[in-house]
């Protein structure tokens, strides 16, 4: 491997250097657009965002190997398809704070930074964890196999990521009243004053929160498809960089792509597979996963659209 790519601290110094680089210029614009994005700007963004990364893997395929071009792709369209889903869990947050949309952007800010790193000791842990144990792909499996289950006995409805924010809600003490966009402010509680959580500061807690419980789904995914932990980071830096412009469209995709869940529920399902595979059988090469991602991922959306254009006919 060339010593470029092989995991070497000026390897991962430019990839942070180039997601800052990458981050500041996406606030700018949004600063620019006043925190909003519409549908047709966000739609360009998002656009771009998946260009940005396709250089990407360009970069890794020259610089690198094909494999690490085609590990970096499958487990980067793997990581943005699970976050359609992910954002649309922010969406219910937000609007169980009753955050406005002036704020939402700076919160998801926040959410995207947060996520960056808890991602990063995840993937260093996962990783270091099947270098050391490759037995744990079995029970890896069995959790994305459980997950995919899961997801798709409840592909048709949000009903249960409702119930988990409602239930965060609930058990944090958080000030009544507008704060805009302060995180933290001081009550008198029986004479004294106590620093509690704004509806703001709570927002982000529930948003770290969820993405913990997403990451404990998603990591184990893309690591089933390479443990290069450079090339892991890297798939979820650029998904999570790209969630901003999604954020604005996912109301809309969550509505129109009807079968998302489910080709997500089955995507999970062949990523567990194969997972099991590699440590039973032997390594399965990225070319196979990432024409699994395809095919999967292409019938889910072309389903979809299909059923859409028939339901606007019928209507």
């Amino acid at each position: 491997m060339p010593a470029f790519l092989d995991s070497t601290t000026g390897a991962w110094i430019g990839l942070i250097l180039a997601i800052a680089v990458l981050l500041v210029l996406d606030l700018a614009v949004l600063r620019g657009r006043g925190g909003t994005m519409s549908t047709r700007a966000a739609a360009i963004t998002s656009a771009v965002w998946i260009g940005i990364s396709l250089a990407f893997a360009g970069v890794l395929a020259v610089v690198g190997t094909t494999e690490q071009a085609g590990s970096f792709l499958a487990g980067y369209f793997v990581e943005k398809s699970l976050s359609l889903d992910n954002v649309f869990v922010f969406l219910i947050v937000f609007n169980a704070f009753a955050i406005t949309e002036v704020f939402r952007a700076k919160l998801l800010t926040y959410g995207i930074l947060a996520a960056l790193v808890l991602r990063l000791v995840f993937i260093l842990v996962g990783a270091t964890a099947l270098h050391h144990a490759s037995w744990l792909s079995i029970p890896f499996a069995l959790l994305l196999a459980w997950t995919g289950l899961k997801l798709w006995k409840g592909r048709h409805d949000h009903g249960g990521e409702e119930q988990m924010v409602d239930g965060l809600r609930r058990r944090l003490n958080v000030a009544e009243g507008d704060h805009g966009d302060r995180l933290l402010t001081t009550i008198q509680v029986e004479g004294r004053r106590k620093r509690v959580l704004t509806a703001a500061g709570a927002t982000l807690v529930v948003i770290a929160v969820v993405d913990i419980i997403f990451a404990v789904d998603s990591v184990p995914a893309i690591l089933a498809i390479t443990t290069d932990t450079f090339v892991v980071f890297a798939a979820n830096a650029f998904a999570l960089l790209g969630l901003r412009p999604l954020f604005f469209l996912v109301a809309e995709l969550v509505q129109r792509l009807y079968y998302l869940k489910a080709a997500l529920a089955i995507l999970l399902l062949f990523i567990a597979a194969k997972m099991a595979a590699s440590e039973l059988v032997g390594k399965v090469g990225p070319a196979y996963s990432l024409a699994g991602v395809a095919i999967i991922l292409g019938v889910g959306v072309t389903a979809s659209l299909v059923r859409e254009r028939r339901t606007s006919a019928v209507a």
